[in-house]
């Protein structure tokens, strides 16, 4: 769809719009959707908030929406907006999944970008289909986001919470704790709220969190996925809540199959910008706009450097090749046991990310 919008090609936009009857064909009677579409099957009865799976589809179908006339799709944009509505908790985050399950699903949950997602969708619809119900909806999760950051010397978010605000167990290997990967998508969507409603309360939280996360830099670099409460020491839980002290003693299916390390760096970095850059601005007393020199500043620092990248690395035949990919070594009938195969592959997820720079940088540099 961006390609269409970037070039006008009307093939392109004909490829949108068979993504779009598969999309639709695979949502259910909640306006939302599973894991996976299978159009040979009754449609799932749940809705996946996990992985960007629901809000993706959301996202596509209301920028499609913006460009063609279809009943059909505008309808499934309103069943799935209305879903958003109904599903947000009464704290003002999004579940794992719905409906409740009696468990962590039921949670409100950070983990995957899951609220993060859900706060693009809003922002978007609101962006699109201007509705005092949508704001009131923004308004809420902002709210959480405030409500749910942790006290100091530990100001950052937990993967989930429960109906009591506490940061809770998910799987046997995701604690309660303090989640560094979290906290820096966090800043990022109060960034975005910010942006949105120019409310300052959205940027008090930042300087705390951003100083915290720097302090909590692991000696090799990166950042622990989960940070004990106190103590800010890395944890590492293996399958069954079996605590051990390093990577290295985890089982191997756990060792290479979740990121109990991630670096944060670039990230850190990119939000600790944009924050920075928003102080000045004000302290300036400059009026800052949404469409100010300040985004294209962002555009020029974070995005040419990625643009000429994304080109050169393309091969003699137009592809982005990931050398060695990973991917899971599987054998029929047996239970993964974390061991990987390496080959060289066409990922559709490259692909998505690059032609997504790509056009982003023509739209915003026209």
């Amino acid at each position: 769809l961006k390609a269409y919008q970037v070039t006008h090609n009307p093939s392109f936009l004909d490829a949108a719009r068979d993504a779009a009857v598969a999309l639709i064909k695979g949502q259910n009677e909640l306006g939302g959707w599973e894991h996976k579409i299978y159009f040979d099957r009754p449609k799932g009865k749940r809705v996946s908030f996990d992985d960007n799976q629901t809000q993706s589809a959301i996202s596509f179908l209301m920028a499609l929406d913006q460009e063609i006339d279809d009943p059909q799709l505008t309808r499934a944009v309103e069943d799935a907006l209305q879903m958003m509505m109904h599903t947000q908790l009464d704290n003002g985050g999004w579940p794992h999944q719905y409906p409740t399950q009696g468990n962590y699903h039921d949670f409100a949950t950070f983990n995957d970008r899951g609220i993060n997602d859900c706060i693009r969708v809003m922002l978007e619809a609101q962006t699109y289909y201007p509705n005092p119900e949508y704001r009131a909806s923004l308004d809420r999760v902002g709210r959480f986001l405030l409500i749910s950051q942790l006290p100091p010397p530990q100001p950052g978010w937990a993967q989930q919470y429960n109906e009591y605000l506490q940061p809770a167990w998910a799987r046997s290997f995701e604690p309660p704790s303090v989640c560094p990967l979290v906290t820096v998508h966090n800043i990022q969507s109060l960034l975005d709220l910010y942006d949105y409603s120019q409310d300052r309360k959205y940027l008090e939280p930042i300087t705390d969190a951003i100083r915290w996360l720097w302090q909590s830099r692991l000696p090799n670099g990166k950042w622990g996925r989960f940070l004990e409460m106190g103590t800010n020491k890395a944890l590492y839980y293996d399958r069954d809540r079996i605590r051990v002290d390093k990577m290295e003693d985890l089982s191997l299916e756990r060792r290479t199959g979740y990121g109990y390390e991630v670096d944060l760096y670039d990230r850190l970095k990119e939000v600790e910008f944009k924050f920075t850059t928003i102080m000045q601005v004000l302290k300036e007393k400059k009026e800052l706009a949404k469409d100010t020199g300040l985004k294209q500043d962002m555009v020029t620092k974070f995005m040419i450097e990625n643009v000429k990248e994304i080109i050169e690395s393309l091969d003699d035949r137009g592809r982005w090749i990931v050398k060695n990919d990973q991917f899971r070594k599987d054998d029929p009938g047996y239970n993964w046991n974390g061991v990987y195969r390496y080959e060289d592959r066409i990922s559709s997820a490259l692909f998505n990310r690059n032609v997504g720079i790509l056009c982003e940088f023509l739209i915003k540099n026209k």
